[in-house]
Parts: structure tokens; C-alpha cells; sequence
């Protein structure tokens, strides 16, 4: 068996860069290629179901491209008890037709981003605004800004990968 193909759902820099060190730290050979793909869901999901629903749909529609293995990776927000919380979801779609899912990190998000979401702007765009930068979706992210750059938002996806590939590799095993 030569060796796998897999695709991740994106083109985003930060999922890119999150699948590619999550597998050469766990020294696993696949050849990674970048596959957008639409996710099927709101630009900006509002819970939790809407969110891991759009990585299934993203790592799916990439698989359908003569992969081995897709990766799907979406982020939204949901409320809770009057607060809103940045979530993180993500799926492994396997060409055997299995599926894993995932979540990752969460973390309240200030009542300012909040109000600007609950108007109908997307997350990206409201942070840009937020920490007066440009691009901050495709680098950092949200829970960079959020956590004073302890964590970046390849970091968190990168917990995402880790959990999926141990599902499938016990899955396939």
C-alpha cells in the first residue's frame, strides 16, 4: 500500500498548517493536499450541531475527490446560559465510509463580539474589527486574540486532528 491520500477540507493556512504538524508529530506519512469545499452551512454557525455539521459536510465533499482520508474542520459560536462560546468541530471522513467527529476548545467570547454576531457579521470579520487586524481567521484566530496568543487557532484545531486520527487509527485497527 503506497502511501494515503489526505485531504483537508480548506484552504485556510491555520487548518492546513494544524493537519500537517499534527501528523508529523505523530510521525504519520500521508500526502496532505488542501480541498475547498463548502460546508453546507450557515457562513457563520450558531451552535454546536451546526458547527460539527459543517465539518462533516467539508471532509465529505473532499473525500469525494479520490482521497483516502478528508478532514474536515469548522469553527462557530453557540450560546449558553446567556454567554456566547467560540466552539471548534472537526471530521475525519474515511473513503470505507466511516466517519469521526470531534470538538475542541471552547471559550466565551466578549459581550462586544457577541452583539456584533447576533447581528448577522461572521466571526472573522468581527475580529479583525475587534483586535484592529486584518486576517486574524487565517493565523491566530479568535481564541489567539482571546488567550493573549497562548493558544493560536492552528493549536486548537491541532487537538481536533490529534482526537480524530487516534479514533480512526483504533477504528481501522
Amino acid at each position: 500500500m503506497g502511501v494515503l491520500k489526505l485531504a483537508v477540507a480548506s484552504t485556510n493556512p491555520a487548518k492546513i498548517k494544524a493537519v500537517r504538524d499534527c501528523c508529523e508529530e505523530l510521525s504519520i506519512h500521508m500526502e496532505i493536499i488542501a480541498a475547498e469545499t463548502a460546508s453546507g452551512v450557515s457562513a457563520q454557525p450558531f451552535s454546536i450541531a451546526e458547527t460539527r455539521r459543517g465539518a462533516v459536510n467539508r471532509a465529505l465533499a473532499a473525500l469525494g475527490h479520490d482521497f483516502d482520508l478528508a478532514i474536515g474542520l469548522e469553527g462557530g459560536v453557540y450560546e449558553l446560559e446567556g454567554t456566547m462560546y467560540l466552539c471548534n468541530w472537526g471530521a475525519l471522513a474515511s473513503s470505507d465510509g466511516k466517519i469521526y467527529t470531534a470538538g475542541g476548545a471552547q471559550i466565551p467570547l466578549p459581550e462586544k463580539i457577541a452583539q456584533e454576531l447576533r447581528a448577522g457579521n461572521e466571526l472573522g470579520p468581527v475580529m479583525d474589527w475587534y483586535a484592529n487586524g486584518t486576517g486574524i481567521r487565517h493565523h491566530q484566530g479568535a481564541v489567539g486574540i482571546l488567550t493573549d496568543g497562548l493558544m493560536n487557532r492552528g493549536d486548537m484545531f491541532g487537538h481536533i486532528v490529534a482526537l480524530l486520527i487516534g479514533q480512526y487509527r483504533l477504528g481501522s485497527g
